[in-house]
């Protein structure tokens, strides 16, 4: 049995839970971090020392960090569509998946949504908060332009590239922030939006984490 550790409203949680829905895994879940607390309780911090969420014990085989996780699940469970056996294939994934989490997350998830949704509104850093927007909307472009001719980051079908880029987009189109005009990402958006596994997923309510 798969037992994944983590809230489900965040955000490296739901990447993980999302790939477990596309691969339509049996899996335990329990709740832990935010309001559940938990994370330094000692039977976790023996399975990740770093004390933080998602964790997963995969049949005695227990790794921690999101992206880690999933090229876990990927090799193991995903076959060909998630975990191509080409090598340069397979590059495309980790692009995608290293430039999200290295530049489009750090300007999202970081500078807007915790800057700007999780900070009370007398204590929001507002010259970071704009410039945090800025950024974003340069990278969505980019996304934008990428997606022109192919419905996915990586093609004709959706693939592990698109998941952790694909994450934010539920709460970037639902936050009160300024956005450009992205109908190529709003198109993948509503592609995503079609799958179950996203729905069930990511589109989770996240109003109490609001600062």
């Amino acid at each position: 049995m798969l037992t994944i550790w983590g809230r489900r409203n965040s955000f490296n949680v739901q990447k993980v839970m999302w790939l477990v829905g596309e691969l339509s895994l049996d899996h335990a879940h329990v709740p832990l971090g935010g309001a559940f607390g938990g994370l330094d309780d000692p039977q976790f911090r023996a399975k990740n020392p770093h004390g933080r969420i998602p964790v997963i014990d995969d049949e005695g085989v227990v790794v921690w960090e999101s992206h880690a996780i999933l090229r876990y699940l990927a090799a193991r469970h995903g076959g060909e569509a998630f975990w191509p056996t080409d090598p340069a294939t397979r590059s495309y994934t980790d692009r995608w998946m290293d430039w999200a989490q290295t530049t489009l997350q750090p300007a999202f998830v970081d500078g807007v949504f915790m800057g700007y949704y999780r900070t009370p509104e007398e204590k929001r850093d507002w010259p970071a908060i704009i410039a945090a927007v800025a950024r974003c909307a340069q990278h969505y472009r980019f996304l934008d332009g990428w997606l022109a001719d192919r419905p996915f980051l990586a093609g004709d079908e959706p693939t592990l590239a698109d998941i952790p880029a694909g994450t934010t987009l539920f709460r970037y189109f639902s936050l009160d922030i300024e956005r450009p005009s992205l109908p190529n990402v709003e198109a993948w958006y509503a592609r995503l939006c079609e799958r179950p596994a996203y729905r069930q997923h990511v589109m989770v309510p996240f109003d109490d984490l609001k600062g």
